[in-house]
């Protein structure tokens, strides 16, 4: 049996943003995920991103590059500018017949970017790839 008491390290490796607005969508990645032990900060303004993407340090930032409320490229944006912050693994995901939205959120710095239909399909592998990639 291994015991990690080790606490210095200031990441919530079960915390997961989700800059989601959709609560129906929100609620399908929590409910996915919560019985891996994940728990959640939903994100629905750009003030709440940073914000508790700061004061949580989450093992994993879910983002919708096409979501109506948030601006998703000012997110990636206020990530890629804050020494902390960039080093948050995110996970977005976006239609699939949009290269630019894909090309521009990996040249913000996106971990990994995949079609909403593979991010329904497969989150909890998604999601367990990128969180781990925080360790």
């Amino acid at each position: 049996m291994t015991t990690h008491s080790h606490q210095t390290d200031k990441t919530d490796r079960k915390t997961i943003l989700v800059g989601v607005t959709d609560i129906f969508f929100y609620t399908k990645v929590r409910d996915a995920l919560i019985a891996k032990g994940y728990k959640f900060e939903r994100a629905r303004t750009q003030q709440d991103i940073a914000e508790k993407a700061s004061t949580n340090n989450p093992a994993a930032f879910i983002l919708n590059m096409n979501d109506e409320t948030l601006n998703a490229f000012q997110a990636l944006e206020t990530f890629a500018a804050d020494a902390q912050l960039k080093t948050i693994p995110i996970l977005a995901f976006a239609n699939h017949e949009e290269v630019d939205t894909f090309n521009r959120a990996r040249a913000l710095g996106v971990t990994k970017i995949v079609s909403r239909n593979e991010f329904s399909a497969r989150l909890k592998d998604l999601v367990e790839e990128v969180a781990g990639s925080h360790a």
